[in-house]
């Protein structure tokens, strides 16, 4: 946009002082880079670089999967040791209904792993190594940690030459599409292009999260500052042992709808359905908006999204009230389901 000539001097102006704090969480990261040294990071008994930890994961996702369209057939990104046995904690969307699985550790090597389990509510996902790694595993440190104008570091599968310094710009919810919310995501800046599943750490070398997103919003200073959005590490404290068990978080799974929104000026709009999902065999159709749910008014997408699971549980009936593309208010009722019903999920591969 700095090109344009007839760019208004205003912008001009703003847009600078944003490059300008931008530049500073570049000088912040660099700070971080010369206090944790990569080359020099070894685990507690000196004989592993501790970010051997990190590993690659390339998946294979058949045509028919219900996320194909939307997420490819072929992912790849990274995933983070936490265990001795070989358990990688990574970003769900790398793993869901995969049918192969392949982490590739620091040195080369190519390993199969099967899937474990999945967790929409944080977006965390789950693999196990089928052969030893041979790595010493990350501490899993606490989210705390990463508050707003800390020092981090990013690693990703690409190596140790490739860790970034990063500065944590913001800590606040993020609400995603795909009836998603965290309360207290991470925001990091400057951006790193390969953000899926990558390890955010403290100086420490603990593990603080796990990359989600590129976000054009990282923070807001007069202009939006570009970074990536990191789901905390302190979501998986709770559910870990669940997920191990048995695939997924304990208790009831909350109500989902199978509405992709958006928000536009205090409206939630439906943009996408969920081919064979709830609001699909409601009749919610793309444009509609989103008046109220079970009597609660609705002005943005978080607040749809706690109307639609307070005190529900999958199979619940929802209650809506949707405007239509066509002007008609009409309520309908949609019958909830869990998620991972949906999902052609087969973690017996």
């Amino acid at each position: 946009m700095l090109h344009r000539p007839d760019f208004p001097r205003k912008s001009l102006k703003n847009c600078a002082y944003s490059i300008s704090i931008l530049a500073a969480a570049m000088l912040f990261a660099s700070a971080v880079g010369g206090a944790f040294d990569p080359a020099r990071a070894q685990s507690n008994d000196g004989s592993n670089n501790l970010l051997d930890a990190v590993v690659g994961i390339d998946t294979h996702i058949p045509s028919n999967a219900r996320t194909a369209g939307t997420l490819g057939t072929e992912r790849q990104g990274s995933g983070a040791v936490i265990s001795d046995d070989g358990l990688v904690l990574t970003i769900g969307y790398l793993i869901l209904e995969a049918n192969s699985i392949d982490l590739t550790t620091s040195d080369g090597r190519t390993i199969p792993a099967k899937f474990l389990g999945y967790d929409h509510a944080s977006g965390f996902g789950l693999v196990r190594a089928l052969s030893p790694l041979g790595v010493t595993p990350f501490e899993l440190g606490s989210s705390d940690d990463a508050a707003a104008r800390s020092q981090a570091l990013i690693a990703n599968r690409l190596g140790k030459e490739s860790v970034q310094g990063v500065f944590v710009v913001d800590r606040r919810q993020f609400v995603g599409s795909w009836e998603y919310l965290l309360d207290d995501a991470i925001y990091t800046s400057p951006p790193n292009p390969n953000f899926s599943g990558a390890s955010l750490l403290g100086a420490d070398g603990r593990l603080l999260g796990i990359g989600s997103l590129f976000v054009g919003n990282a923070a807001v200073i007069q202009q939006p500052v570009p970074g990536n959005m990191f789901v905390p590490i302190d979501e998986l404290r709770p559910i870990l042992d669940d997920m191990v068990a048995s695939g997924r978080r304990a208790g009831n799974a909350r109500p989902w709808v199978g509405i992709f929104s958006s928000e536009f000026r205090g409206r939630v709009f439906v943009d996408r359905i969920a081919p064979d999902g709830p609001a699909e065999a409601a009749g919610i159709e793309p444009g509609d908006l989103i008046v109220n749910v079970r009597g609660t008014p609705v002005d943005d997408m978080a607040s749809f999204l706690r109307a639609v699971w307070k005190d529900g549980k999958a199979g619940d009936k929802i209650d809506m009230t949707v405007l239509t593309k066509g002007g008609e208010l009409r309520g309908v009722s949609v019958s909830s389901d869990d998620r991972q019903n949906w999902l052609r999920l087969d973690p017996s591969f």
